[in-house]
């Protein structure tokens, strides 16, 4: 028995240590404790040197917008420039964080790099070396400076007679992305040194200048949904392009490596990109599946590019109080000055006043919108497509040489696509791990521990009760009757059969007391008479003999008379037990019906005296 106890015990303290680690795991939540930590950007972490360093494929795909028509605009014929789309001509970005230190207050220090890598088996066969027709970029920006200033304009004019610039020129796709020599810029060079300090012009190498940056990012430490997200660019928490918090903030911004972890389902994320010279809220658009991991996908909201005609707030993007049609967000300052503005592809969602001195544009929300596919407990991107175009906004220069017909002007230039198709096989296994695989561990842990405590304890309790306790009782049965049988006070119940010895006894007690019993009912029969007269004589004066011998038979017929007498005589007279309370046993009936007879013979002797 002691064996069986020690295992009961076991199989109770398993049952309570099941539970417990149940509890455990749903007060604690060890999984949200291992995440946080991978999370966390400390020094050598996995999550870290993805940060640092992603093993993602990024890619630049840009497309160009040849015109081909150049010398019929130029001659007056045609009265809108036709432009065709010329790419993609993709290069790899090889981004990067090179860390300067950690700081006290949970950021980092690091200069952010994006060197570029020429990828040819991705362009679909067009090559660096395409011939091209694009705008004079350098002609057109100068032009747009000076065309107020009455005494650079006559200087200029005197240059582009010079020199023959002409605003659209032929040149190869290559120089056009990545930087051209003219005349005109090295020029600017010499004389503009504070504005100019290059010596050829290329859009995606300008978009890709970083010389000179630097920014502070959040480790997570005081906020792990923070990981990853810019504290401040350049020193400061806001752009110094824009007036008003709405328009220069940058803090808390994404500059696509890493979002806001842990995001509810309607919050607004924040994209920063110094090509954007802004950041750019992204809202849920749709729920799915990337890479095997489930996302959200973030879209820019409706109006993003609005001056302040649908929302109030974006005023602050209007320059020196020129606000520019819906469509538009003029980015000079962040171009050195030249009248550049964005845009979404084709003038996607722009303003009809766009596409007045252009032809060719056609506008696709399914090839031209910009959508982030990210996961929400993590922040981690898995999909990434940021769209935007590079246009001209210029104003009027119809006072410059050669640059009559392009005054007022909306001129696209390119667009492209910085894209990360999906993520690389080594990172797909490992986020499937952490955000696919280990939650539901967590939680099939949880329900096993609480099942199988349950089980543990039930059954403990189960064997405890039914097969120990009710074993002992059934080996304990008869010593326990046999002691009812000599206590008085306890009541066995009827079921229990008499044995034989008893029933023997019973039977002969019974014919005896029949006997006995119509002996002293015709006794008493015979007497009723004489107990007539004898009542009468209380009519009389009885002497002292008499009325002593009168008290004492009231007294008998009266004992005889109380119910419980005749409900003896009754039972006996009839056979059965019919008086016998249910709870009654054998030996107390026997004992019962032993007074009984008793009491007869006494009130047998009482009566015949």
């Amino acid at each position: 028995m002691l064996f069986t106890f020690n295992r009961l015990f076991i199989l109770l303290m398993l049952g309570f240590i099941a539970l417990s680690i149940g509890c455990f795991i749903l007060f604690v939540k060890p999984y949200n404790f291992l995440f946080n930590q991978k999370v966390l950007l400390q020094d050598g972490g996995e999550i870290f040197e993805m940060w640092r360093k992603p093993e993602v494929q990024l890619y630049t795909r840009v497309f160009l917008f040849n015109v081909t028509n150049s010398e019929e605009y130029l001659a007056g014929k045609d009265e809108k420039i036709k432009l065709q789309e010329v790419g993609p001509y993709v290069y790899r970005e090889a981004l990067e964080h090179k860390v300067q230190s950690f700081n006290s207050n949970g950021t980092l220090s690091a200069i952010p790099l994006h060197p570029l890598t020429w990828v040819e088996e991705m362009s679909e066969g067009h090559r660096e070396d395409d011939i091209v027709y694009m705008p004079h970029i350098a002609l057109l920006s100068i032009a747009n400076v000076v065309s107020q200033n009455l005494f650079a304009r006559f200087g200029l004019n005197n240059l582009i007679t010079l020199t023959n610039s002409q605003p659209l020129t032929k040149m190869t796709a290559k120089e056009f992305m990545m930087g051209y020599k003219s005349e005109l810029m090295t020029l600017g060079n010499t004389f503009l040194p504070r504005w100019i300090y290059f010596d050829k012009l290329g859009l995606i190498d300008r978009m890709y200048d970083f010389d000179g940056d630097f920014e502070t990012v959040y480790t997570g430490e005081t906020d792990i949904r923070l990981s990853g997200l810019i504290d401040t660019y350049r020193g400061s928490t806001d752009l110094p392009q824009w007036e008003g918090k709405h328009c220069s903030n940058v803090q808390y911004a994404s500059d696509g490596t890493k979002f806001r972890g842990g995001v509810t389902k309607n919050e607004t994320l924040l994209f920063y990109r110094k090509s954007l010279c802004r950041a750019a809220p992204l809202i849920p658009s749709e729920e799915g599946v990337r890479s095997g991991i489930r996302g959200v996908k973030y879209v820019f909201p409706e109006h993003m590019l609005d001056n302040g005609k649908h929302n109030e707030e974006n005023k602050c993007f209007c320059r020196n109080g020129k606000c520019l049609p819906e469509g538009l967000i003029d980015v000079a300052d962040c171009y050195y000055g030249f009248p550049i503005a964005l845009s979404y592809p084709h003038f996607y969602k722009g303003d009809d006043v766009l596409f007045s001195k252009v032809e060719g544009l056609t506008p696709k929300k399914e090839e031209h919108e910009t959508s982030f596919w990210i996961q929400p407990e993590s922040g981690l991107p898995l999909e990434v497509s940021s769209k935007f175009q590079i246009n001209m906004a210029l104003g009027s220069i119809s006072s410059i040489t050669n640059t009559e017909r392009f005054s007022n002007m909306y001129l696209p230039m390119l667009w492209f696509d910085i894209r990360m198709y999906s993520l690389p096989p080594s990172l797909e296994q490992r986020f499937k791990l952490y955000l696919n695989i280990l939650p539901i561990v967590e939680q099939a842990a949880m329900y096993i521990m609480f099942i199988t405590g349950a089980v543990l304890v039930i059954t403990t309790i189960y064997i405890l009760s039914f097969k120990v306790m009710f074993k002992n009782f059934e080996k304990n049965k008869d010593a326990w009757l046999e002691k009812a049988k000599l206590n008085d006070g306890v009541y066995a119940p009827c079921e229990i059969p008499l044995s034989e010895s008893d029933s023997d006894e019973m039977i002969k007690l019974n014919i005896k007391l029949n006997d006995r019993l119509y002996e002293t009912v015709n006794s008493v029969k015979d007497k009723l008479t004489e107990m007539a007269h004898v009542k009468s004589l209380f009519d009389r004066k009885p002497s002292l003999k008499d009325s002593s011998q009168t008290s004492k038979a009231y007294e008998i017929i009266n004992q005889t008379d109380s119910d419980e007498d005749f409900k003896y005589l009754e039972v006996i007279e009839d056979g059965e037990l019919e008086g016998c309370d249910v709870s009654l046993g054998g030996s107390q009936r026997m004992r019962n019906l032993k007074d009984l007879d008793e009491r007869n013979n006494e009130l047998s002797l009482h009566i015949s005296d």
